[in-house]
């Protein structure tokens, strides 16, 4: 069956079910994309233990582990001890329904109708998988500053082994992941350390605009970049605006600390950590010393390329 058939079928009468369908589909999903986020960054396993409260630990029964809706009707509290529920939850719940409802509307119009309807799920599901992980990492670099291999390398190799999905050759994906690393770690962080002492991005930051080449292509790798950027400067304006100056996230001040107390007793390895990690030391006061967490701008502007690439490159003739 091709894809058009399968579209003109029983779903023409009511082409708002499969739209219904593919935002629950991400919500769904984004509830496990809240696993992956709270447990990654302390080296937990995302499958075992099952569901349950931060809290208390009690396992949480199905009734209110329903995305979104068991949020609202909880009010935002754990039913078993009261704890407050981080608003997070039920955000990256959305944002993952809303994904995956975008994704399916690009799918819709992107795909050949003389496509197999296998096709058309292999790129919604390429597509949607790169968006859940794109999602997980904006929310613990934001958290944590700190983007894992799991997506980025991950995420990069997959990219390389699916360039069909996109209508490119494995040549295309691979120029562009090269040109996607190299073009963040040669400037930014050899040269900028050479200049001033620090890197200016992240070694995390190069191997996520490497994934936008892999997947997309050299294009991907510019737009990123530069939306990416701009899109920083705007947030850290407002930010400044707003509280008058730019703060680490929490819990990379707190893990400076723990790292400190382990060093000042005599820990080694936490005395190397200090010295070769960028964030094992504080920053120096005023503006141009600020961190601001760049993967999450990288992930929003790699989804907007996905979202809308075709359309920025005929706008803007890239590629």
């Amino acid at each position: 069956m091709t894809f058009a058939e399968f579209i003109a079928g029983p779903w023409a009468a009511t082409p708002w079910l499969l739209r219904a369908f593919a935002f629950a589909w991400g919500s769904v999903w984004g509830s496990f994309v809240n696993v992956v986020i709270h447990r990654v960054p302390r080296e937990l396993s995302v499958v075992r233990p099952g569901s349950h409260c931060p809290a208390c630990g009690t396992p949480l029964r199905a009734i209110d582990n329903v995305p979104v809706v068991s949020w609202l009707l909880l009010r935002g509290r754990a039913r078993c001890c009261g704890a407050r529920i981080s608003p997070r939850y039920v955000v990256v719940e959305l944002l993952g329904g809303l994904i995956a409802l975008a994704v399916f509307e690009v799918v819709l119009r992107s795909v050949p109708g003389a496509a197999t309807v296998a096709h058309a799920a292999s790129v919604f599901l390429a597509d949607f998988g790169l968006g859940m992980a794109l999602l997980a990492a904006a929310f613990i670099d934001a958290e944590h500053m700190y983007l894992p291999d799991a997506v980025t390398v991950g995420g990069t190799l997959f990219g390389l082994a699916t360039p069909a999905l996109r209508g490119l050759s494995w040549s295309d994906a691979l120029f562009g992941a090269a040109i996607g690393f190299v073009g963040v770690w040669l400037p930014f962080i050899v040269g900028y350390k050479a200049l001033r002492g620090r890197v200016g991005m992240g070694l995390g930051d190069a191997k996520l605009v490497m994934l936008a080449g892999a997947w997309f292509g050299w294009p991907a790798v510019l737009f990123a970049v530069f939306a990416g950027a701009l899109q920083a400067t705007l947030a850290a304006g407002f930010v400044l605006l707003l509280h008058g100056k730019i703060e680490e996230p929490e819990s990379v001040r707190n893990d400076r600390e723990a790292l400190s107390r382990a060093a000042a007793s005599g820990d080694e390895e936490a005395k190397r950590a200090i010295e070769e990690d960028p964030l094992g030391t504080a920053p120096a006061d005023g503006i141009l010393s600020a961190r601001l967490p760049f993967g999450p701008f990288l992930c929003v502007a790699i989804l907007e390329w996905m979202l809308a690439g075709t359309w920025i490159q005929e706008r803007w003739s890239l590629g």
